[in-house]
């Protein structure tokens, strides 16, 4: 069962358990099911929501279409997990049953709040002419997992100066008071980001626009997210409308930041830096981040980007979220490297250690459909190094960095099934100095990459026929030294 997409807006209570159930079967039923990846158990997931840790646990929520693999009637889900590796899907969390979330319950974020977890998210709404409303809305979560909205939305007017697309409130609390950014589109359809506050969560005061020094960059800001490490402040942002320029802004919506001063709350300016992308690949979008209890700001993000259809479609189900990455400043750049929790999931180890000299080789162990892979170099003069994954005859993914550009390079031209190939297969950017170590997270149709410890990172949906497991390193135009190891997840 998979509805046709102009009824969109039906809801699950609204559909047999019959049907239900063979959608599930037939999603499960998928070879390109991921393994260690949060994934939906049908339909769409789309932006991650709520990321926080309360009462013992991380707690996890995003938004759902379970009838299908688009963009229809939207749900937040829960998740859950203590250790960030293995989570638990608790179930629907928000219904979009209430008149200020009537047509899908949209983004937005989570904060403890006298003992209880406050859910702040976007309530979406159409009129009998399919015209939108946005609504700013509250949920209650209990320390038994009984979540609870208010029967009133806490927000219930667009301000002056902005059309419809006003949405996904971000969190945080500065002393006795709590603040959060929000997307939003002028009434001139340029993006921007709008400051909210609250004593109490439950009343919230517009308090006006971000100033930025981006007054006309692109049409949207989606999923804003604020934050400070290191005596910095860090804007979050997805946004719609850029332009290509060269190596930059290659996906169909785009998703970085923007570092600088601390915001100043009085004046709602952030005196900041260049725009920076956080994700170098192909599906990364709508990232959002938390601080654990140990300090560290965690993010988490859409491993997919709207618009783009993907080949599990047909099996009624699409995307999934990146693995949980931790972040830090060096030399003023966001570093992003995979949180250490994840070695829980290795399993059996093969090790290689080799110079290559204008040749592709393999070796023993060396293959598989999910694992982690470790690959350090001691570029000699080689012209290009890299490795070669989910390789048969007819396929490969590549991830390679060629010195004569100075560039990383990931090639998913003959990965398997297309995927948004008017957006190119190639996707590049430049590194100062060698590439000296690779760090490859592969599913079964996912790959997550860590240039340098954290450097860059490369995210990108590959789907590779299931015999595709072969993987080589390569070295062409002269030498190159490697040791890699692997482990099974």
């Amino acid at each position: 069962m998979e509805l046709p997409r102009g009824k969109s807006y039906i809801r699950l209570d609204q559909i047999n358990q019959e049907d239900i159930d063979n959608l599930i079967s037939r999603v499960n039923s998928c070879s390109w099911r991921q393994t260690y990846h949060i994934q939906p158990v049908s339909g769409l997931l789309n932006d991650p929501n709520g990321f926080c840790f309360y009462k013992g646990e991380y707690h996890l929520y995003y938004q759902w279409h379970p009838l299908g693999p688009f963009h229809g009637l939207k749900y937040w889900y829960h998740t859950k997990s203590t250790d960030l590796v293995n989570w638990e899907n608790v179930g629907i969390a928000i219904k979009p049953d209430e008149y200020f979330d009537s047509h899908g319950a949209y983004s937005g974020s989570a904060v403890e709040h006298e003992g209880k977890l406050y859910l702040l998210y976007t309530g979406n709404t159409r009129d009998e002419h399919l015209v939108r409303r946005p609504y700013l809305c509250i949920a209650l979560m209990d320390d038994e997992g009984n979540i609870i909205k208010s029967k009133k939305s806490v927000l219930d007017k667009v301000p002056d100066g902005y059309t419809e697309h006003f949405r996904d409130p971000k969190l945080w609390k500065v002393e006795d008071r709590y603040y959060a950014v929000i997307g939003a589109q002028r009434t001139d359809k340029t993006g921007c980001v709008c400051l909210l506050s609250s004593s109490d969560l439950l009343e919230w005061n517009f308090e006006g626009e971000l100033a930025t020094n981006l007054d006309n960059f692109g049409f949207m800001w989606e999923c804003p997210d604020y934050f400070e490490m290191d005596g910095k402040g860090i804007l979050v942002f997805s946004p719609q409308g850029l332009e290509a320029e060269g190596d930059f802004y290659q996906n169909i919506y785009q998703a970085g930041y923007v570092l600088g001063d601390k915001i100043n709350l009085e004046n709602r300016q952030l005196t900041h830096g260049d725009f920076v992308e956080l994700d170098r690949g192909f599906d990364f979008y709508a990232p959002h981040t938390m601080n654990d209890p140990t300090g560290r700001r965690l993010m988490v993000a859409w491993m997919g980007l709207p618009e783009i259809e993907y080949p599990s479609d047909i099996n009624g189900w699409a995307n999934c979220l990146t693995i949980p990455r931790e972040l830090s400043l060096r030399d003023e750049k966001i570093i992003q490297q995979p949180i250490p929790e994840l070695q829980s999931l290795r399993k059996d180890k093969v090790e290689a250690q080799d110079e290559l000299v204008d040749e592709k080789k393999s070796y023993e162990g060396f293959s598989g459909v999910t694992y982690e892979l470790i690959c350090e170099f001691e570029p000699g003069d080689a012209l290009e190094y890299g490795i070669e994954f989910r390789v048969s005859e007819e396929e490969q993914t590549v991830i390679k960095f060629d010195a004569t550009q100075g560039k990383v390079i990931l090639d998913r031209t003959s990965s398997g099934k297309v995927i948004g190939s008017k957006h190119g297969t190639k996707r590049k950017c430049r590194i100062d100095g060698d590439v000296y170590k690779l760090q490859l997270f592969v599913d079964s149709s996912s790959v997550e990459i860590f240039v340098n410890d954290g450097e860059e990172a490369f995210t990108a949906r590959i789907f590779p026929d299931i015999r595709s497991q072969d993987i080589r390193f390569f070295a062409l135009g002269g030498r190159a030294a490697f040791k890699a190891v692997k482990w099974e997840y």
